[in-house]
């Protein structure tokens, strides 16, 4: 089986849809918050799966604070309408909760609050499945003039600083790191370029930008001013604000490698 990652050196950018579930339904906020209703997850994510999207991820948001498991069911049925690599996040916390989760159909599992808890998790997940199936989220936010992690869907500061936190996470057998600003999150205004520069200048394995997507230049800025490896929306592909093959067009069009539709 190929590995769901493309790793880094000039091959293909990839743009990935972030599915936010709470409650079986996709919703989207502002900075975490003022959560909407963005639509049924297994109607989107065949959408995407069509439209062209490279991966897709699936957050349940509320699994952690709501200290219960990800729901399996709906994972299946995301599963069986799409033909691309699925990332799954949320309520993560052992081996048996991975292991159920990749037997529903995920390929990857994004993991957070859990693995900042207990980061020999990360550990034990990457010799269970392998490097590539590990994915750590990262949510930051900017305090006092340093980047901090936050836990259970932003709620939380933590003591850690991001940057010393990620090179650890990395270390310990993650195979991506899927870092949101909180602060960039749903306010359309631009990725956070120039912390994933830094990011992504700092560790050797594939980044995911995510928090700011509000326009197809956006997508462009941040792969030109901070060559992660791909970008992840959730709002401006819900509410068809940007399609999928318009993205790629333009990224075309600037030069940017990215995969065929």
């Amino acid at each position: 089986m190929s590995s769901p990652f493309r790793g880094r050196g000039g091959l293909s950018k990839r743009i990935i849809p972030c599915l936010d579930v709470k409650d079986g339904r996709t919703v989207k906020g502002v900075n975490f918050v003022d959560l909407r209703d963005a639509g049924d997850p297994v109607e989107l994510a065949w959408n995407y799966s069509r439209q062209g999207a490279d991966e897709l991820v699936f957050l349940d948001i509320t699994a952690t604070v709501e200290r219960r498991k990800t729901m399996v069911e709906l994972v299946k049925a995301v599963a069986r309408q799409i033909n691309i690599p699925f990332t799954i996040g949320g309520g993560i916390n052992e081996i048996a909760d991975a292991d159920a989760l990749l037997n529903a159909g995920a390929d990857k599992i994004s993991i957070n609050s859990a693995a900042v808890r207990n980061p020999e998790l990360i550990d034990e997940l990457a010799k269970a499945f392998g490097v590539q199936f590990v994915v750590i989220a990262v949510d930051t936010r900017l305090i006092g003039g340093k980047n901090i992690v936050h836990l259970n869907g932003g709620r939380i500061p933590t003591e850690k600083e991001t940057l010393h936190w990620i090179m650890e996470a990395e270390n310990r057998g993650a195979g991506e790191i899927l870092l949101t600003s909180m602060d960039h999150d749903g306010t359309k205004a631009g990725f956070d370029n120039k912390l994933l520069k830094l990011v992504n200048g700092m560790v050797s394995i594939p980044v995911i930008a995510s928090g700011g997507a509000g326009s197809v230049q956006h997508f462009v800025d941040v792969f030109e001013q901070s060559n992660v490896d791909a970008a992840l929306a959730a709002s401006v592909f819900h509410y068809g604000e940007i399609l999928i093959p318009d993205l790629k067009k333009v990224l075309k069009q600037n030069n940017i490698e990215i995969r065929e539709i």
